[in-house]
C-alpha cells in the first residue's frame, strides 16, 4: 500500500522475525540462522553487478548509441523501434537494466517527434523491451541471481548446482523475439495517444522571465501575504518561489506573510506574440511601486526531471532538497504516477520516478543535468567523449565476469566483486560512484525477503502452499497434465504476487514454494530446475501495471499514461510470456504427455 517505504518495512520484517527466536517458537530458525543470510552470496553478486553497471555508464557505453539512434528515425518507425529495442533487450540482459532505461528515456522523446509518433508509442515499448532482456541471462536481473542462490542451498535438492549464466536463455530468447516483434508489429496500433508533459509544452509556453527582487524595509507588501497584496492582480505575474535566509518557504507560499529581505522569484510572462529572446530585460511591472529592488531579469525555461534510483533527493522534501538554493530553480509541479501533487507538495518525500516540472535559466538546468540528481528530459544526453582504454576495460571486465560465470571457473558473486574491483583501480568508477550505483534499498529488501524465505521453509509455510498447488492439480486434473497443471499454476500465482509486491519480494517467497511443489510430485532434481526457472520468468515479467516493475513505473508519469493503459496493453505480452514459458519449458523437459 505505500503507506510506509519499503526498506523500512523490510528492516521492520527483519526485526520482527529476529525477535520471535527469543520465545523459542518450534519449527523457528535461530538467529544464527537468520544472521547468515548477510552471509548470503547472492546478494554480494547483485552488489557487484549494480557497480560493474555504473562503471558501464559512467564510461557512456549506452550514450554512443544516441548518436547512431538519431540517424535512424529517417528509416520510419517500425524499422527504428526494432533497432531501439533489440539494444535495449542486449543491454538489459547482462547489465541492470535501470540505467539502460534511464538514459534511453530522454532519447525516446526526444525522437519521437522526428518519427511522427507521440512519445506514448515508444517508452511503454522501451520498458517492456528491457524487462524482456532481463529474463534472457543469470545476471539480467537480480530476482534471477536470488532465485539461483536458493537452488544451490536447497533442502529438497541438496544436489542441486547454482543457475548458469544461459539457462534461462533457451526459454527467454524465444519470448523475447515474439514480445519484440509483437510491439514492433502492434505497439502503433494498440497504444494510446499521449505526450509527455515535456513535448506537450511548445517552445513559447517553455519560456518565461524569471525576475528576482528582495523586499526592501519600507516596502508596502510588508505584512502581508501574496494572495492578499496587489501583485496578485497583475495579469501575466506569477509568484514561483520566495526564499528566505537561502531556503524556499514551504508551501502553499502565497499564504506566507512577508517579511523584509524576502527574496520573491516571479515569473512573468511576454505580452502578444513577442519573442521571448527579443525582449530581454523588458519591464512587465513597476517593481518600485511595491518596493521591491530587483536584482536581475533573465529569460527562463522549463524542463521535466525524473528523479532517479540513485539520487542523494530520495526521501527528501521539497524544502530539503532546497532546489533554488542549490540549482537556483524553482518546482511548479510535481507528477507521481500520473496525478499532479502540486497541492500537497509540502508534505510529501520525493521517490524514485517522481517527475518535477522546474522553472529555471539555462545555467540551473545544466548545473542539474551534471549533478546527477535526476534525468532531464528535455533533450537526449550528449555523447561526452570518454577514454577509449576505460570504455574497452569496462566492456572487458563485464565480458570476463560472464565468461567466468558460465564457464564455472569461479563462482558469479567472486567474479563479480573482482570485476568491480579491477574496475576501480582503473579509475573507470571510483569508490563514491560505485556505492551510489548500488540500489541499497532493494538490498535491505532482499536481505529480509531471505530472512522470511527460511522461516517460510522451517515453519512449513513454504510447504503447505506447495501442498495446496498440489491438491489443485491432483483434483483437477489426469494424471498425465498434473506437473503441467503445477507450472501453470506456479506461473500465474507468482505473476500476480509480482504485480503486487516488487519482483524480489515475490522470487524470494516462490522459489521454495516452487522447489517444493516438485519435492511433493517426486520429480528429478532436473525437472526440479524447470519449476524454478518458471517462477523466474513469472516474477520477472510484469507488463499489466506501472507498478509491477521499476522501469514501468519510469515510464508512467513520463509518458503520460493512466493505469488502464498498461492493462489494455500488457494483457498481450503478458498472455505470451505464460503461453511461451509453459509451452518451451513443457517441451524441453519432455513434461507433456
Amino acid at each position: 500500500m505505500e503507506k510506509v517505504r519499503i526498506e523500512i518495512t523490510a528492516v521492520c520484517l527483519y526485526g520482527v522475525i529476529l525477535l520471535f527466536t527469543s520465545f523459542g517458537f518450534e519449527n523457528w530458525p535461530t538467529s544464527q540462522e537468520l544472521i547468515m543470510v548477510f552471509s548470503s552470496e547472492a546478494p554480494l553478486a547483485i552488489i557487484a553487478m549494480f557497480m560493474v553497471s555504473g562503471a558501464l555508464s559512467r564510461q557512456g557505453v549506452i550514450e554512443r548509441l544516441t548518436t547512431n539512434l538519431q540517424q535512424l528515425t529517417r528509416l520510419g518507425y517500425r524499422p527504428f523501434l526494432f533497432i531501439l529495442l533489440f539494444s535495449v533487450a542486449f543491454f538489459s540482459a547482462f547489465i541492470n537494466n535501470t540505467p539502460v532505461v534511464v538514459i534511453l528515456l530522454p532519447v525516446a522523446i526526444g525522437l519521437s517527434g522526428s518519427l511522427g509518433v507521440p512519445s506514448s508509442k515508444l517508452l511503454i515499448p522501451l520498458s517492456y523491451a528491457s524487462i524482456f532482456g532481463g529474463c534472457c541471462t543469470l545476471i539480467g536481473t537480480s530476482t534471477n541471481i536470488l532465485a539461483s542462490g536458493f537452488m544451490a542451498n536447497s533442502s529438497h535438492y541438496p544436489d542441486m548446482s547454482p543457475m548458469n549464466m544461459f539457462e534461462l536463455s533457451k526459454i527467454g530468447l524465444p519470448l523475447m523475439l515474439f514480445g519484440l516483434a509483437f510491439l514492433i508489429i502492434f505497439g502503433r496500433r494498440l497504444l494510446p495517444e499521449r505526450e509527455a508533459l515535456s513535448k506537450i509544452l511548445s517552445e513559447i509556453e517553455r519560456k518565461e522571465f524569471l525576475t528576482e527582487a528582495i523586499l526592501i524595509h519600507d516596502s508596502p507588501l510588508l505584512g502581508k501575504t501574496i494572495k492578499d497584496s496587489p501583485i496578485s492582480m497583475i495579469e501575466g505575474v506569477r509568484l514561483i518561489d520566495a526564499v528566505r535566509g537561502g531556503k524556499s518557504l514551504t508551501t502553499p507560499i502565497d499564504e506566507k506573510v512577508l517579511q523584509s529581505g524576502d527574496r520573491l522569484i516571479l515569473s512573468c510572462k511576454p505580452q502578444g506574440l513577442i519573442e521571448v529572446r527579443e525582449v530581454q530585460g523588458f519591464k512587465f511591472f513597476d517593481q518600485s511601486f511595491f518596493g521591491m529592488e530587483p536584482i536581475n531579469t533573465s529569460e527562463a525555461i522549463m524542463v521535466e526531471a525524473m528523479i532517479k534510483p540513485s539520487s542523494s533527493l530520495l526521501s527528501c522534501s521539497l524544502e530539503e532538497a532546497n532546489f533554488r538554493g542549490r540549482f537556483n530553480l524553482s518546482v511548479v509541479a510535481l507528477h507521481r504516477k500520473g496525478k499532479n501533487l502540486h497541492l500537497s507538495l509540502n508534505a510529501l518525500k520525493l521517490k524514485v520516478g517522481d517527475t518535477l516540472l522546474l522553472l529555471g535559466t539555462d545555467s540551473g538546468v545544466e548545473e542539474l543535468r551534471e549533478s546527477g540528481e535526476a534525468v532531464l528530459l528535455d533533450k537526449p544526453p550528449i555523447n561526452v567523449d570518454k577514454k577509449a582504454a576505460k570504455t574497452i576495460l569496462s566492456i572487458a571486465v563485464l565480458a570476463a565476469i560472464i565468461v567466468s560465470a558460465s564457464m564455472a571457473i569461479i563462482p558469479l558473486y567472486l567474479a563479480a566483486l573482482l570485476g568491480a574491483g579491477f574496475l576501480m583501480l582503473g579509475n573507470c568508477i571510483n569508490l563514491k560512484e560505485a556505492f551510489k550505483a548500488v540500489e541499497w534499498n532493494l538490498l535491505l529488501l532482499i536481505y529480509a525477503m531471505l530472512a522470511l524465505g527460511i522461516v517460510m521453509e522451517k515453519s512449513g509455510a513454504s510447504a503447505l502452499m506447495a501442498d495446496l498447488i498440489k491438491k489443485v492439480c491432483t483434483q483437477g486434473l489426469g494424471e498425465d497434465w498434473q506437473i503441467i497443471g503445477a507450472l501453470v499454476a506456479i506461473y500465474l500465482f507468482t505473476a500476480v504476487l509480482t504485480e503486487l509486491l516488487s519482483n524480489n519480494a515475490t522470487i524470494a517467497i516462490m522459489t521454495p514454494v516452487a522447489l517444493g511443489v516438485a519435492y511433493q510430485f517426486g520429480v528429478s532434481t532436473e525437472v526440479a530446475r524447470a519449476f524454478v526457472l518458471t517462477s523466474c520468468i513469472a516474477a520477472s515479467a510484469s507488463f499489466i501495471t506501472p507498478i509491477g516493475y521499476q522501469t514501468n513505473t519510469f515510464v508512467y508519469t513520463v509518458g503520460g499514461y493512466r493505469f488502464k493503459d498498461f492493462a489494455k496493453f500488457g494483457i498481450w505480452p503478458m498472455l505470451i510470456y505464460f503461453i511461451g514459458t509453459i509451452l518451451l519449458v513443457g517441451f524441453y523437459w519432455n513434461l507433456f504427455p
